[in-house]
């Protein structure tokens, strides 16, 4: 299975048929050097080395649970994500990849991404990584000026991101790289300007994100003091439109909210997520559809501490808090949440369904008319860029 999975990266990227969303593995690595002030992931700093070995045992029991529930399905996308995946020794990540070729067929060409650090990328592992079959690296870039890295808590440079970019060029066939924008301070000019230098340096993928302020983090902590001072409702959508405009002029249109890509150069792994397809994962705090009875599916998510969870997967096999069975009406408000999202839109014969009745076509006339939503034939809608930027109204009000 070995040489299977690892000689994916030579062969095409793999394009599934018309209409099938694909069926991913997500692996959740949840080990950071350093917390970020915005950050609310499933992250963890550790001050004693990580027992490496033991998580895999970990994650091959879990592995081989999830691939018990979703026999028969052919893997179209592995995400190594985290956490900073590349803290992960390459022999860990090829362990993980062979315990995912040991429990499903994956498909010729599959998608194998890795989420990396600038500053913890050194070429030697970059190298141990591509051997073991990841084609496709995401990078943590945020920011492309000092300062502002600064005061995002990064712990590399420019100087730094910018080598791990031209790394990454040269060693993997595929890279990503994420910017956060509508930071402390930032103007559309200046915004507009530090984007056409990333475009300079992107290969034929971006992922840029709005700066928001979650809760539980310290810039919110921050922010509720009067402390830090983000960009209004009015210049986040300037923010945002000008993101549009430059990346599409560019040839990098937005084919999802925040993700950009050369036609043809889309996550593959992504997309199976928006367009509501079957995924398995594991690690801690994980989430997963799974099947379920009769043509449903099972919500799951695990328990985020890593030390609990893999002593709940050593002994049950299986690090869940919980899974459950969603109706059909779960899984059509979960349809139209994801799809909504993508410049394709939604399929409303496949919302229809699952709910077992149609949108209300007032509802849909209504937002047509305000310029939020836009019909794409008779069976498929999609969100405006002006209907992007309050989604989550428009859902609310379709659902």
């Amino acid at each position: 299975m070995t040489v299977a999975l690892r000689s994916l990266s030579a062969i095409r990227p793999y394009t599934p048929p018309a209409g099938d969303p694909g069926f991913g593995v997500y692996v959740h690595w949840p080990f950071c050097a350093a917390k970020c002030p915005y950050c609310d992931f499933n992250s963890h700093v550790r001050h004693e080395p990580v027992d490496q070995a033991r998580f895999v045992a970990a994650f091959r029991r879990e592995l081989a649970e999830q691939g018990r529930r979703t026999r028969g399905q052919t893997v179209t996308s592995v995400f190594l994500g985290g956490g900073t995946p590349s803290l992960m020794e390459p022999a860990t990540v090829a362990a993980i990849l062979d315990a995912v070729a040991a429990n499903w067929t994956v498909a010729d060409g599959a998608e194998i991404t890795l989420e990396a650090n600038p500053s913890s990328v050194e070429a030697e592992r970059f190298r141990g990584y591509r051997a073991a079959g990841v084609n496709r690296v995401s990078l943590g870039v945020q920011a492309l000026n000092d300062p502002d890295l600064r005061r995002l808590g990064r712990l590399h440079d420019v100087s730094q991101a910018l080598g791990a970019i031209g790394l990454a060029r040269e060693i993997f066939p595929r890279l990503s790289f994420d910017l956060i924008y509508a930071r402390p301070g930032q103007s559309v000019a200046a915004w507009e300007a530090e984007l056409a230098q990333a475009i300079g340096f992107a290969a034929d993928h971006l992922s840029l994100y709005q700066l928001t302020i979650e809760e539980g983090t310290a810039f919110h902590a921050l922010h509720r003091a009067g402390k830090l001072l983000v960009p209004d409702g009015e210049l986040s959508a300037e923010l945002y439109e000008a993101t549009q405009a430059i990346t599409r002029s560019h040839g990098l249109p937005a084919y999802e909210i925040s993700n950009h890509a050369v036609p043809g150069a889309e996550s593959r792994h992504n997309l199976t997520y928006w367009r509501y397809g079957l995924y398995a994962g594991v690690g801690p705090g994980a989430h997963a559809r799974l099947p379920g009875e009769g043509g449903g599916r099972h919500a799951v998510s695990n328990e985020k501490h890593p030390e609990t969870w893999l002593r709940m997967v050593e002994d049950w096999d299986a690090g869940s808090v919980e899974d459950v069975p969603l109706d059909p009406q779960e899984q059509a408000d979960e349809l139209m949440l994801m799809g909504l999202r993508l410049a394709e839109g939604m399929d409303l014969e496949r919302w229809r369904a699952l709910a077992g009745r149609d949108i209300d076509p007032e509802t849909v006339a209504e937002l047509t008319g305000h310029g939020m939503l836009q019909r794409l034939g008779p069976d498929r809608i999609r969100a405006t860029p002006a209907g992007m930027l309050v989604l989550d109204a428009v859902v609310a009000d379709l659902a």
